[in-house]
């Protein structure tokens, strides 16, 4: 079977605190390395009441202190956000700390609303359409004989994967450009998947970072011992989605039983179609789900992420994702 991996927004659930997150994020890492999962990565997001993941950077350093073997990135970096050099030289820190473990994969996307982005840059001017320019810009602050007039230090040299992430055809037509490692967000922007992905395969050009082109797809997993757990479960993600979309962001709630039922048809067809790409199930209706989505789509690599509210149930899921992707998913 293709590698899985994890996407951690590391969570802030209601009633807790970005401290039990952080504690609960390196808890997952060191049980997902243990159950075999390829990577870990942590999303950049601002001015969001229950996501803790802001400091990108600095979270990924001490999740990768506390494990060995597993990769460790960013799910990503928002680059208009930030100076591409200020960037190689906090992933050239990681990578000169965790020599080979460290993935950089980058989008143009903000990561919050405007008036979180105006308060981070002071101002507007940096242009989500000077992007490319940004991510030739900042590899070739990696290259052992930088092209620019200054020197990434640490970063110079050193050998960081760099990823392209996107939800639209923009990020797949750079990626197989640059020829970069394309991420798709199908897990919560799956409308343009397959059509980016057809596009990122067709234009792809060998580059000296990647010979031939490789694709990793966002998909949501809610794994329970029974269907119907699991489908209460996912209710977490869901009233997250619709508050979201209502104008509301908050932190991830408890399961609502019978929530769905109480939507009303706008709300449902919303949910229908951004969590298109997920599983809810015991362990063979979500075996079964991940078979049909990876013969569908022909991923080379799951990003597997869980929003569920109790962090035991988190690990019991990714647990029996870990087991299915072994062979072994009978769960006791």
């Amino acid at each position: 079977m293709i590698p899985f991996s994890v996407l951690d927004l590391s969570p802030i659930t209601q009633g807790s605190s970005a401290r039990v997150s952080f504690q609960n994020t390196l808890d997952l890492a060191q049980h997902a390395e243990r159950w075999g999962f390829n990577r870990y990565w942590l999303a950049e997001h601002h001015g969001m009441p229950g996501i803790a993941s802001a400091a990108t950077a600095v979270l990924l350093g001490y999740v990768a202190g506390g494990t060995s073997t597993i990769r460790v990135g960013a799910g990503g970096v928002m680059l208009p956000n930030h100076s591409p050099l200020v960037i190689a030289e906090q992933f050239g820190t990681l990578e000169s700390l965790y020599p080979g473990r460290i993935d950089l994969g980058l989008g143009r996307a903000p990561g919050s609303d405007q008036a979180t982005a105006r308060a981070m840059r002071r101002n507007l001017q940096s242009d989500a359409d000077e992007f490319p320019q940004d991510v030739v810009e900042l590899m070739d602050y990696f290259a052992e004989s930088s092209r620019r007039p200054v020197m990434a230090v640490p970063g110079a040299g050193l050998e960081v994967p760099v990823w392209i992430l996107g939800s639209s055809l923009f990020g797949a037509q750079l990626a197989a450009h640059l020829g970069l490692p394309y991420a798709f967000a199908s897990h919560f922007a799956p409308a343009q998947m397959m059509q980016a992905v057809e596009l990122y395969r067709a234009q792809f050009r060998p580059s000296a970072r990647l010979a031939k082109p490789y694709v990793m797809l966002g998909f949501n997993v809610f794994a329970a011992d029974t269907d119907e757990q699991a489908a209460l479960l996912a209710t977490s993600m869901q009233q997250a989605f619709v508050n979201l979309r209502s104008g509301r962001p908050g932190r991830l709630q408890p399961p609502v039983s019978g929530y769905l039922d109480a939507l009303g048809p706008q709300e449902r067809a919303m949910l229908d179609q951004v969590l298109s790409c997920s599983a809810i199930g015991a362990p063979h209706t979500v075996e079964r789900q991940l078979q049909q989505f990876i013969e569908r789509t022909g991923a080379d690599e799951l990003m597997i992420t869980s929003q569920i509210f109790d962090h035991q149930a988190r690990l019991h899921s990714y647990d029996i994702v870990g087991k299915i992707h072994a062979g072994t998913h009978a769960v006791a």
